[in-house]
């Protein structure tokens, strides 16, 4: 069937398109062209734009639960990724990538709403973080075998922890948990099958060795030291030069509580890795705490232009077009451009002017089919 749509404003992942462009749709994808003898379907008053792609999420997660608890049953875990697919959907947001989960249940949820891409568990080692959704692995030939298993599952892209984490209890985020030559065993792996690798790293050395090993985007990236941060800015100059994105995982609902020491120093961080070239995403880690909700995006977005320095074009973008190319599938989502899946989000005013009109949503669209 072919649809075509006109708004007031439009962005088309990149930048603001002029005038008011019929963006036509047909079989689920944008398509070149007018609309011929199709009639123009007219949002009104609203700005069109790609749907939000959240580049790191954990749908199988309870924000209002212990991670760590994983003794519900398939159907319940199941049950919640599609709940909260359906929260993130109501915000806007028409793509998420999985991050980890337990049995590679999130598979089985593929289209729960929102185009979800999994990575099924995340591989690390024994006792490691997040050890409990099952993927442990250790020394090069058990990467090879814990990321030749993924490949044989289907995911979409292999995650590795590189570094401990704060909700795994035992595991400390600034130990590193896999050498260089570990990481780069399953790397190759990863690429063989044309698949992309991603790590979690939040201290200096796991972030250097994930570079090192040629993985094309990095998880949190915090430089996480006792006491605080402390960035090695010649590690980040080696992110710019490699191309490797940094999926920030900074965005939160809102909360009272006021900003720390440490998560200004985040921001001022984050402000001057985009400075130095640094590709940054914009996305939640949705599902590990209250304050990480799965309509949490948007702020995330908000956040980026009013604290990180990014023109409001360029936040859209980081949450869009440069979410969807650290994904791997720019080819198809993130712009509003023929041959790209027709995933749209309106939303009321113009977040080219103010971002808080991204809270604003009015309809989305999901390969052209009205979903909101």
């Amino acid at each position: 069937m072919k649809q075509a749509f006109r708004a007031a404003r439009t962005f088309d992942g990149e930048r603001e398109v002029p005038g008011e462009p019929v963006i036509v749709v047909e079989n689920g994808k944008i398509v070149a062209g007018g609309p011929g003898d199709v009639p123009v379907t007219d949002l009104g008053d609203v700005t069109l734009m790609p749907g939000l792609v959240d580049a790191h999420v954990h749908l199988a997660f309870d924000p209002f639960g212990v991670a760590t608890d994983q003794t519900d049953p398939d159907d319940v875990v199941l049950a919640r990724i599609r709940a909260n697919a359906l929260e993130a959907l109501q915000a806007g947001i028409t793509m998420v990538r999985d991050l980890g989960d337990r049995g590679y249940l999130t598979s089985r949820v593929r289209d729960a709403g929102p185009e979800v891409l999994v990575a099924g568990p995340p591989v690390t080692t024994t006792g490691g973080h997040c050890w409990f959704l099952g993927g442990e692995a250790d020394g090069i030939e058990g990467v090879r075998a814990a990321v030749t298993e993924r490949v044989e599952h289907g995911v979409d892209v292999v995650k590795i922890m590189a570094t401990g984490g704060s909700i795994t209890p035992g595991s400390s985020p600034f130990d590193q948990q896999y050498t260089t030559e570990e990481l780069r065993a399953g790397v190759e792996i990863a690429h063989a099958a044309g698949i992309p690798v991603t790590v979690h790293a939040h201290a200096t050395s796991g972030i250097k060795a994930a570079v090192e090993a040629g993985v094309d985007s990095i998880e949190h990236a915090f430089f996480l030291a006792p006491g605080g941060l402390a960035v090695d800015w010649d590690t980040v100059d080696a992110i710019v030069r490699a191309g490797i994105y940094v999926s920030t995982t900074s965005a939160r609902r809102p909360t009272a509580e006021p900003a720390t020491p440490v998560s200004l120093t985040l921001r001022e961080n984050f402000a001057r890795m985009r400075e130095r070239g640094v590709k940054l995403v914009c996305s939640s880690d949705a599902g590990i705490g209250p304050f990480k909700r799965f309509d949490s995006l948007p702020h995330g977005v908000i956040e980026f232009g009013e604290l990180l320095g990014f023109t409001p074009a360029g936040a859209l973008a980081s949450a869009t077009s440069v979410a969807a190319d650290a994904c791997g599938i720019g080819h198809r989502k993130g712009r509003l451009a023929p041959g790209h899946d027709a995933d749209l989000l309106a939303v009321g005013g113009n977040p080219l002017e103010d971002l808080q009109a991204l809270l604003d949503v009015r309809a989305v669209f999901r390969a052209g089919e009205r979903v909101v």
